[in-house]
């Protein structure tokens, strides 16, 4: 046990640390031939900080964890939301003015709606997968629009240009993004292969540990960035990086199940962990959407958003300790009805 609670750490102190160079230097290396800092932000650091749940979705799925992968989608976007702007918002209130951002909100909780849809019949198969796919490249190419009609014109762009390193050269750019690439691919199968064996030692669910240990951990570079944004007062980036990333992790990460190892899921990913993501969705789009003028979060709407989180996680811990009875309770009858020898 001990042996896999090492790799977990050590697998969530590497992927926050390969995460961050991985970003770097592809930001850099697009930087330096010639892309503009919001094309940049809007795709390449949106899907670079993504790329810990990706990873830990396609190692899942391949290891016939699939729960774990649709946990790890749907968790990371909860986390994204309730916990890391939640905490942020707590610490700096959020303010809007990116007209990018204001065009965004409805696009992320459209998508979010079409994943629902696609779910509703209680399984995640190819078909599913491939139209997460096809979205995935009909709204990287709105971005890509978006961002080079307003590159000039939107605030994302300045603060964009002030957080890509401007001196660095492509040599070491291409080190730091392969060097940021292998610790990923490492530390996703180190921090995988540990939380299936906590899992099946206490009974739970791969889905509630991709739901809560899993998702919270490659959230993790995700709350590094808004805070660090919020605290520099760059409060377009600081909520960009999360809407980037939950779609991201809609169209990318929760397509990998159902490519890989399609077949149905459990009631409640649909009833409890669906319609709490979109609830939470719903709520960021009011609060940040700012109908009328800008839009903000401020102190009190983000201590619901923590809230809101708090009190998922406690209703996951008591269906987790519900599973791990129910599993007890079971292999005790099993063992009862044995033929004594």
């Amino acid at each position: 046990m001990l042996l896999n609670i090492v790799a977990i750490i050590a697998g969530f102190a590497i992927l926050v640390w390969g995460a961050e160079r991985f970003v770097t230097g592809a930001a850099v290396i697009a930087r330096n031939l010639g892309v503009s800092p919001m094309l940049i932000g809007l795709t390449i650091v949106g899907f670079g900080t993504s790329a810990p749940e990706i990873l830990v979705s396609v190692v899942a799925s391949f290891q016939g964890n699939p729960g774990l992968a649709i946990g790890n989608a749907l968790g990371s976007n909860i986390a994204n939301i309730g916990l890391i702007l939640g905490i942020t918002a707590i610490i700096a209130p959020l303010s809007v003015h990116s007209d990018t951002l204001r065009r965004e909100y409805p696009i992320l909780l459209a998508i979010c709606l079409l994943a629902m849809l696609l779910m509703i019949d209680r399984d995640l198969g190819v078909f599913d997968g491939v139209v997460l796919l096809l979205a995935l490249a009909a709204v990287s190419y709105g971005m890509v629009r978006i961002a080079m009609r307003h590159r000039n014109s939107d605030p994302m762009e300045m603060e964009f240009d002030a957080e890509i390193p401007g001196s660095m050269s492509t040599q070491k750019a291409v080190a730091l993004f392969v060097l940021g690439l292998i610790s990923l691919l490492i530390s996703s199968r180190m921090l995988v292969w540990g939380a299936v064996n906590v899992a099946t030692a206490f009974g739970i669910s791969d889905l509630i540990i991709g739901l809560t240990i899993v998702a919270l951990g490659t959230s993790l570079p995700e709350l590094a960035a808004s805070i660090t944004s919020a605290l520099k007062k760059e409060h377009d980036i600081a909520i960009g990086n999360i809407i980037g990333s939950n779609l991201y992790n809609i169209m990318a990460v929760l397509s990998m199940p159902g490519l890989i190892a399609p077949g149905p899921f459990a009631d409640e990913v649909f009833s409890r962990d669906m319609t709490m993501m979109i609830g939470l969705t719903l709520a960021l789009f009011v609060m940040g959407y700012g109908f009328g003028g800008p839009g903000r979060i401020n102190r009190f709407e983000a201590a619901l958003l923590l809230a809101a989180f708090i009190g998922y996680q406690g209703m996951l811990f008591f269906d987790a300790q519900k599973s791990s009875a129910s599993a007890e309770q079971t292999t005790g009858i099993t063992l009862s009805i044995q033929p004594q020898t």
